[in-house]
């Protein structure tokens, strides 16, 4: 839904100073998400550590013409003269009044979750359990703050009947912020705990903080066995009806009869309005079940379709991606990573996590707990509150990092101690052989850094790894969105595992930047990146009459091709009831590869007028030679065919269609046949598909380390086949990565290289399957010293030379076994 910006100024009461009257579709805090300069409003917010007017001049350089700013600072846009500046007193305000207006538009309903833990989750369940019966708009990961929940209000649309939000509190009064926004007509609170409690007065003036999100609620969601909650909700005499869950009392609105766990799911009993049901749950861990008990409280009132009469409804849920995480470690250890909340409660249900791993009974369990900090308790209190816990769960060692832990260690009986001042401190001291056949819980706040004790110990695997740098791809992302104009879409790819990079990671860091579409090769690709949370369009660019159910069941869109496939599709969809299903046609201009040829357009739309299965989406080809200058007339002759097709569909099927046929090198070279959208494919993974296109980024680096460095001498061969004799005394190193991991054997004896210490290191003999040898004589190198096989330096692009190849096939050629590692600066 766009505003103009001249309504957006009315609504925020800003003073309006303003050449052009443009429409506003997306909005900005963060300078480094720009997507969609064009039609994006910035917001320059001050906070205590950053003023969002320092982004001002940049943005504007790179496309944004529309900004809220503060009236201090109003000496800075002369030099502006085309931009659009709402000024207001608060920034911050302003975006909270935009998002509660534009939230009084709708009337749909939505759930409002607030609590101290587990707000994420129970949000991600709820969309898993009703995103088939409803259209859901929720907030995108933990957006649950004063700049968070605007952002996530504003996502709302005219196509969603449901929404989900989540609300966060640290000190009082902010829910009053919150309230209007969200104006949830459901309410869920999960549980109050220790989190922000040095900023109340007590415990019980944080939870009717909380709870005030509900008051023009229709109805509250709730663990009635938790008084403190049903207390506060007594205390503030709120208008409601009451969905109290309980284990204890019979005759609460919704009874969990019993709770039987198993080695990997549990039964759950329940029953409401008399009825008793019965579902099987994938998890054990307490706190999964309990969200799982507020999801179900929640469904029975909103009681959607797919509830009603199905005993498996909850037997098919994904665990939610969270910041606790379970690996291998070193000497037969587990460790369990939990950075996400540092108080009691959420270290409590770390431990239950813990105890569930624990499949055999004799394994130790070790806890590496940090200072708990921002608990409004005594330090004293706090940590006898801890040793409490740690002994009644059977904690057999605890090591404790952190001054105020280490004060208080004497209050920790029963078990194995061992106290540092700090993380530094521990990872002085620590020694492989103090971890051996036990469970590890980590739980640390996140000043202390206890990533570097994960790295420590965390099992190693294969030494060589594929570094993926998301910022890299959202640089390159908006790169050629500044190239676009303003209403052309962009199709990103993603297919063949997003080019070897990995597809879900770069998938969901596109969606966050608003990528229009994606497109995979196959459904398959599709199906994964649905379950991965996808949710905006996917193209399937070559699909089979096999995959029709994947595409129906995870709203895939097919390229259509050929008549028989065209017949195949509207027959499917017509046995399965379906209407208005998008596809894309494609067109064969020159590349006689896949395609309909340009005559068949009026058959196509005398079949399509026929059904009401399908309808076209987009029409597009797909360009032969768009990176080389030879072949620019070939590549303006397939425009040209293109453009009479693309219209003649259009006309013939009688409504508008997206048009494109720019690939990466076209978008390069081609800007005139921009269209209505573009593809962007190598070129976003940092390869100029043209050879031609300045300021890409790259985006990964394949790196191993060395194994062992031997003496060679002079004369001596090395490796298969004895196709490398060294000519002077060498030091030969072995790296683990050969053929299987995708290193071309065509790089061998000499002819690829690899960096040491910033230093070219020839490849010597024939690469072997999981290894091969490089000479660093002339490099002061060590064993476990790092290696680059290719990176910004030695690219992909001087690899492909090298080997004969494009880089395409370099970059798709990375086996899976190499770990992919995502990352942000």
């Amino acid at each position: 839904m766009d505003y103009s910006v001249k309504e957006i100024s009315d609504i925020i009461g800003a003073e309006y100073q303003s050449i052009h009257d443009r429409k506003i579709s997306h909005l900005l805090t963060d300078s480094r998400t720009l997507s969609f300069p064009e039609t994006s409003l910035f917001f320059a917010i001050k906070t205590k550590t950053n003023d969002g007017h320092k982004y001002v001049d940049d943005l504007y350089r790179l496309g944004v013409r529309s900004f809220v700013v503060t009236d201090e600072f109003p000496g800075l846009y002369g030099k502006m003269p085309d931009a659009d500046f709402l000024f207001v007193k608060n920034a911050t305000d302003a975006l909270q009044k935009l998002a509660a207006c534009h939230r009084r538009r709708f009337s749909i309903p939505v759930i409002g979750i607030t609590g101290s833990n587990g707000k994420t989750v129970v949000k991600e369940l709820l969309y898993q359990l009703m995103r088939t019966d409803f259209n859901i708009v929720r907030s995108p990961r933990s957006y649950n703050s004063q700049i968070g929940v605007p952002l996530s209000i504003w996502e709302m649309n005219g196509q969603h009947t449901l929404a989900i939000f989540e609300a966060g509190i640290s000190k009082p009064d902010e829910m009053d912020r919150l309230r209007p926004m969200i104006l949830p007509t459901v309410g869920l609170i999960t549980n109050i705990g220790e989190a922000h409690q040095e900023n109340f007065s007590s415990a019980k003036e944080k939870c009717m903080e909380k709870l005030s999100l509900f008051i023009d609620c229709s109805v509250i969601v709730y663990n009635a066995d938790d008084k403190p909650i049903e207390h506060a909700l007594e205390a503030m005499c709120l208008s409601y009806k009451a969905i109290g869950w309980s284990r204890r009392d019979a005759d609460a609105a919704m009874f969990v009869n019993s709770i039987e766990k198993g080695a990997t799911a549990t039964k759950l009993r329940c029953t409401t309005l008399g009825i008793m049901h019965e579902y099987i749950v994938p998890f054990v861990d307490d706190a999964f079940i309990e969200d799982i008990i507020h999801c179900m409280a929640v469904m029975f009132y909103l009681n959607p379709p797919g509830i009603t009469g199905k005993d498996d409804v909850f037997a098919s849920l994904e665990p939610v991606a969270m910041r606790l995480e379970a690996k291998d470690g070193i000497n037969g250890c587990r460790l369990i990573n939990d950075t996400y909340n540092s108080d009691i409660n959420s270290l409590h249900v770390a431990l239950d996590f813990q105890q569930s791993r624990r499949a055999d009974r004799s394994l130790k369990t070790t806890v590496i707990l940090s200072d708990i900090l921002q608990t409004g308790m005594t330090p004293k209190s706090l940590y006898g509150k801890v040793a409490e816990l740690l002994g009644r769960k059977r904690t057999g060692r605890l090591i404790g990092i952190g001054p105020g832990i280490s004060e208080y260690g004497y209050l920790f009986k029963g078990m194995e101690t061992a106290f540092y001042g700090s993380t530094s401190e521990f990872i002085y001291s620590f020694r492989q052989d103090m971890f051996r056949d036990e469970i590890i819980l980590l739980k640390g706040s996140r000043s202390f850094h206890f990533e570097n004790i994960t790295a420590l110990l965390e099992k190693k695997v294969h030494e060589t790894i594929l570094e993926v740098n998301l910022d890299a791809l959202i640089h390159n992302f908006n790169l050629y969105r500044s190239r676009l104009h303003p209403k052309t879409k962009m199709v990103c790819m993603v297919k063949a595992f997003g080019y070897g990079i990995g597809s879900s990671e770069p998938a969901k860091t596109l969606q966050e930047r608003r990528c229009d579409y994606l497109a995979v090769a196959v459904a398959d690709e599709g199906k994964d990146l649905r379950r991965e949370g996808i949710s905006i369009p996917v193209i399937v660019m070559n699909p089979e009459p096999g995959s029709f159910p994947l595409l129906f069941d995870y709203m895939l869109e097919p390229e259509i091709y050929s008549f028989r496939l065209l017949d195949a599709l509207v027959k499917d969809a017509a046995r399965r009831g379906i209407t208005s299903f998008p596809v894309h046609i494609k067109i064969d201009t020159g590349m006689h590869r896949l395609g309909f040829e340009p005559g068949d357009v009026p058959e196509i739309c005398r079949r399509l007028k026929m059904q009401s299965g399908l309808v076209v989406r987009s029409v597009f080809s797909h360009l032969a030679g768009s990176d080389l200058p030879e072949f620019d007339d070939f590549t303006r002759k397939q425009a040209g065919i293109y453009s009479k097709a693309a219209s003649a569909l259009e006309k013939g099927l009688g409504y508008p269609v997206l048009k494109h046929i720019l690939n990466s090198a076209g978008i390069e070279r081609f800007p005139e046949y921009q269209l209505d959208m573009v593809r962007l494919g190598i070129s976003l993974y940092g390869v100029s598909a043209s050879g031609k296109m300045d300021g890409l980024q790259c985006v990964c680096s394949l790196k191993t380390v060395i194994l062992q460095i031997r003496s060679v001498p002079r004369g001596d061969s090395v490796g298969y086949g004895r196709r490398t004799f060294v000519a002077r005394d060498s030091r030969i190193a072995v790296i683990p990565v050969g053929y299987a991991d995708g290193l071309d054997r065509h790089l061998s004896n000499g002819t690829g290289e690899a960096l040491v210490r910033g230093k070219r290191c020839p490849i010597v003999g024939n690469i072997c399957m999981d290894t091969c040898m490089i000479d660093v004589t002339d490099v002061e190198a060590n064993e476990g010293d790092r290696v680059i096989i290719f990176n910004g330096e030695l690219t992909v692009d001087e690899l492909a030379r090298k080997t004969g190849t494009i880089p395409y096939e370099i970059l798709t050629s990375i086996s899976p076994r190499v770990k992919r590692i995502y990352y942000r600066e």
